[in-house]
């Protein structure tokens, strides 16, 4: 049995999310929809951005087209749906708006290249992926656009896939150390407090509110509208009996760093999921040595990771000394270079 199969008897919806621009994530989504052809899956296709186009936006150079095999049901706004090399049928006009137009919802009626997009609005998303699965689908895959790892969001996804690879650095070492940052982060301890959970879960999510939670559970709003430049006055809140921070927004070392280290020990931070985290991997551990703790309301499953041995800046690992590498950072979890062999379970 292929990856694909496996993963789809245990999630529906899954993310692939590139920790950079050029980490290979368009490889393994073509991948992954060959190899769920061969095993005769159905699948859906929508993406946080634009992806299938020729050459890359940002970098101006070749990049991987997508290509979707016939009966796949895709996203496609109005605008790109005359540049698809196949034959597209619409199914539905959606009430998704991009910049590219009106999201529309096809299927392929013969397997070709095709542009995709979609909204990056996450309730979207979800509202898009139901409309999917309406059409008989066994599986959605989410193309996540750069840096757009909040598109891993539980809300929208079951689970992730994680495309990492030498466009992190020039060094193996910083490349696994930040991928295994990735990993830790996304596998934060869950909120095992009930009564805590009871509170946040009824804060309205729409409604930034920063909050302090004593050990009475007594709850205090922080002075603040945004997270932008909070962490003093997120100090100045926490006193002697607070227990918990809850950070409904990015936390960031610029926030951790104004928290003093009493403080900082003293307290747990509670955030909604961890894609809120924006702390490098060297940081993130030095706070967690100074006694940094973290808990979520909802954490997000990796699936697998795959690994791009190339850099568009001109560089490249050894293919085999970067997976074992990452294989041995990351035991027990599927981690693969989809351009040698695939994914062997």
């Amino acid at each position: 049995m292929g990856f694909i199969a496996d993963i789809q008897k245990k999630y529906k919806t899954v993310s692939i999310v590139g920790m950079a621009k050029n980490a290979g994530k368009t490889t393994a989504l073509n991948y992954l929809l060959e190899e769920a052809y061969d095993e005769g899956l159905r699948m859906g296709v929508t993406s946080t951005g634009r992806d299938g186009e020729t050459s890359d936006l940002v970098f101006e150079t070749d990049k991987p087209k997508v290509y979707l095999f016939e009966d796949t049901i895709v996203t496609v706004p109005e605008q790109l749906f005359g540049l698809a090399e196949t034959s597209l049928e619409i199914l539905k006009r959606t009430t998704c708006r991009t910049a590219l137009g009106q999201v529309l919802l096809c299927r392929v009626a013969r397997s070709g290249y095709v542009q995709i997009a979609g909204p990056g609005s996450i309730m979207e998303h979800k509202k898009l992926c139901g409309q999917m699965f309406d059409q008989g689908i066994d599986m959605i895959i989410i193309d996540g656009a750069i840096d757009r790892k909040s598109i891993a969001d539980p809300a929208t996804s079951d689970a992730i896939i994680l495309s990492t690879g030498a466009v992190i650095s020039r060094r193996i070492k910083n490349v696994v150390e930040e991928t295994v940052h990735v990993v830790s982060v996304y596998n934060s301890p869950l909120v095992e407090d009930e009564t805590l959970r009871g509170i946040l879960e009824q804060e309205d999510k729409e409604v930034f509110r920063i909050l302090t939670v004593d050990k009475d559970y007594n709850v205090s709003q922080v002075p603040v509208r945004t997270a932008l430049g909070a962490g003093p006055i997120v100090n100045d809140a926490i006193d002697e009996d607070t227990r918990f921070v809850f950070i409904p927004g990015a936390i960031t070392e610029r926030i951790l760093d104004h928290i003093s280290p009493a403080k900082l020990k003293q307290v747990t931070i509670v955030l909604p999921n961890p894609t809120k985290v924006f702390v490098g991997a060297t940081r993130w551990q030095q706070l967690k040595k100074m006694g940094l703790h973290v808990q979520v309301l909802e954490n997000i499953k990796v699936a697998a990771v795959t690994v791009n041995p190339f850099s568009p800046h001109g560089y490249s690992f050894d293919r085999d000394e970067l997976l074992n590498a990452v294989q041995e950072a990351l035991p027990g979890l599927p981690v693969v270079d989809v351009r040698v062999g695939g994914l062997d379970l």
